[in-house]
């Protein structure tokens, strides 16, 4: 039992931040991936949707064509989800506009109103990317170490 407890939060940063907007991204894509989901399945597979996502290189995802995104439509090693994958690449491409802006990712993501319980961040998480809602958002928070039950101020 324990070993699928432990399975789906080896991804989970939570003793420190992760190390830069790629592991962000990363895990920006898990939680979008993971709703709905079986976490062991998604975890299992995890490995390919890293070599899929060329490791989640923002950059790279961001120049994803529809050759790419044919490629990724058929590539049964992963979840196939056509709102999913459009989403990804969405969200990198709104990653290099958050790097433009603000430098990086954790630069934004300091710059956010994090008060009334995180409500404000998880609103504008919501705008910003694709199949991104309240519970996507709370995961991925939860993810990047973000202590949502702890920040009322």
């Amino acid at each position: 039992m324990s070993e699928s407890i432990q399975s789906p939060l080896s991804w989970v940063f939570r003793e420190s931040r992760p190390p830069n907007d790629n592991a962000y991204f990363e895990n920006l894509t898990r939680s979008i991936f993971q709703a709905g989901l079986s976490w062991k399945m998604i975890d299992t597979k995890w490995p390919n949707f890293k070599k899929a996502f060329e490791n989640f290189s923002i950059d790279k995802v961001a120049k994803f064509d529809n050759k790419d995104f044919e490629r990724l439509m058929n590539d049964k090693s992963i979840v196939r989800n056509r709102q999913k994958i459009e989403a990804t690449i969405f969200n990198a491409q709104q990653f290099q506009m958050i790097q433009k802006e603000a430098d990086s990712f954790q630069s934004y993501l300091d710059g956010l109103d994090k008060s009334q319980n995180f409500k404000l961040v998880i609103k504008e998480l919501s705008k910003k990317f694709h199949r991104v809602g309240p519970s996507t958002a709370n995961i991925f928070l939860f993810s990047v170490g973000e202590n949502i039950s702890q920040s009322d101020e």
